[in-house]
């Protein structure tokens, strides 16, 4: 009876149930619904091109690292030395977005990326690349990269109405994870073929998309007051209204803490294909794509949903399923299983980030947009280097398997610790929807269900 119970409290009955379903009848035709925008079609046309050649560029060079170095500290190390700035650079770049024109920003971010695919492309195609050129490209990349995650997240909300920027976001993490399941399995046979600079070169050229999109919208600026405040006091506003409410704190803790332990699996995969399954590139393209078709399948699955209601009871399942699938990964040894359940981690993974990044953007003040989505941005990027790197100093002690369980273990844990303050996140949510007139619906299925 104790544990019927529990289960009755955990899913809130059938009801509970009923608010995970997509909730529209044409949900097939739904969601894709913000494509009827000119400037998001074209933003996600330039996006899905250019990030095939991401997706690419990002398999190739952890396996360019790995070759070169065979360690799995290095591996780590260039993943911290990526992501690192988010922690320094990210929170400044909130106060730069809520001052500035976002599209003027991502042109100026697209071209220095553009130029740093293309020197890793001209360095390892002449036979010039050494590590440390690697690792400095990485901490110039993460920089720009600091700066261009927020921007993204804040410019939803200039090409769709606010009614369509669940299915917007939605939409984008299928656009991100459909080129993850194309880039890594191309990536991985070039690799396998010609080596890594022809895919640093094909993302170089890449980016050309998103420059003409971004040229071609119509997107209309619209100026914002001059503040005569210190950049340093607006952050300080910032981080003290996201951490004062509930609902934005709760999001950004379980976000960073999923990202430090959960994440990092994807850096020290090429590690797992080789040292416990005894494979070569084309299987760890293999299993990328396997977490990108999960990944696509979650985001079209929240394309497909019109309401934030359940968002929260889905960021509690991801947590359980991203940490039993790395536990059942960690366990085993024969490579096609290792793939089909890499696939509930891609799942998992989407599902968590992308229903978390929907409550951010309809709970916060317009005008403090881009300093939260910055917050957020360093707890999705700004944690995972120092899991990385956590994680490849432990693999010293420990073997690769026990760190992964390890990793799957405190997620799940993480899960049912958000689970347990999920009520009063409701309770809070349901006080910030109702006055800014989100779908009243929605408003009112929080309150019947925030007892859950």
């Amino acid at each position: 009876m104790k544990i019927a119970g529990t289960s009755e409290k955990f899913l809130g009955g059938v009801k509970g149930l009923v608010e995970l379903i997509p909730n529209n009848r044409q949900a097939l035709l739904g969601a894709f619904s913000s494509l009827r925008y000119h400037d998001f079609r074209l933003y996600f046309t330039g996006q899905i091109i250019s990030l095939i050649g991401t997706w690419m560029q990002q398999i190739a060079m952890s396996w360019l690292v790995y070759r070169l170095t065979g360690s799995v500290l290095l591996l780590a190390t260039v993943a911290f030395a990526a992501q690192i700035p988010s922690l320094v650079v990210t929170p400044f770049a909130g106060v730069i977005i809520d001052r500035m024109n976002c599209r003027k920003i991502l042109f100026f971010t697209q071209i220095l990326s553009m130029l740093e695919a293309l020197t890793l492309a001209t360095l390892v195609l002449t036979g010039a690349i050494q590590v440390w050129h690697i690792i400095a490209l990485a901490v110039f990349i993460g920089t720009v990269n600091s700066i261009d995650n927020p921007t993204r997240q804040t410019f939803y909300k200039d090409v769709v109405p606010k009614d369509e920027l669940t299915n917007a976001i939605a939409l984008n993490s299928a656009m991100i994870n459909g080129a993850r399941f194309i880039g890594p399995t191309v990536g991985g046979l070039l690799v396998a073929w010609v080596g890594e600079g022809l895919c640093f070169l094909i993302n170089g050229v890449s980016y050309i998309a998103v420059l003409w999109a971004l040229a071609a919208m119509r997107v209309r600026y619209q100026p914002k007051p001059r503040k005569h405040t210190r950049m340093i006091d607006e952050l300080r506003e910032g981080v003290t209204y996201a951490f004062d409410y509930l609902p934005i704190r709760a999001v950004l803790i379980i976000v960073a803490v999923q990202s430090f332990f959960a994440l990092p699996f994807q850096t020290v995969l090429p590690a797992y294909v080789v040292d416990v399954l005894g494979k070569d590139s084309k299987m760890q393209g293999i299993m990328m794509s396997s977490i990108g078709v999960g990944a696509l399948t979650a985001a079209l699955y929240l394309a497909a949903r019109k309401k934030v209601q359940g968002l929260a009871k889905m960021v509690t399942l991801s947590g359980l399923m991203f940490g039993s699938g790395l536990i059942a990964v960690s366990l085993v040894r024969v490579p096609w299983v290792a793939a089909v359940f890499c696939y509930p981690i891609g799942f998992a993974m989407i599902s968590m980030f992308a229903s978390c990044n929907t409550l951010l953007q309809t709970l916060v003040d317009h005008d403090k947009l881009g300093r939260v989505m910055s917050l957020y941005t360093v707890s999705f990027m700004g944690m995972a280097p120092l899991g990385c790197l956590l994680q490849g100093v432990v693999v010293k002690a420990f073997s690769l398997p026990w760190v992964i369980g390890a990793a799957g273990v405190i997620s799940i844990a993480a899960g049912l610790v958000f689970e347990r303050f999920r009520p009063a996140i409701r309770r809070a949510a349901r006080d910030g929807y109702t006055p800014k007139g989100i779908v009243p619906e929605i408003a009112i299925g929080i309150g019947l269900t925030n007892n859950r």
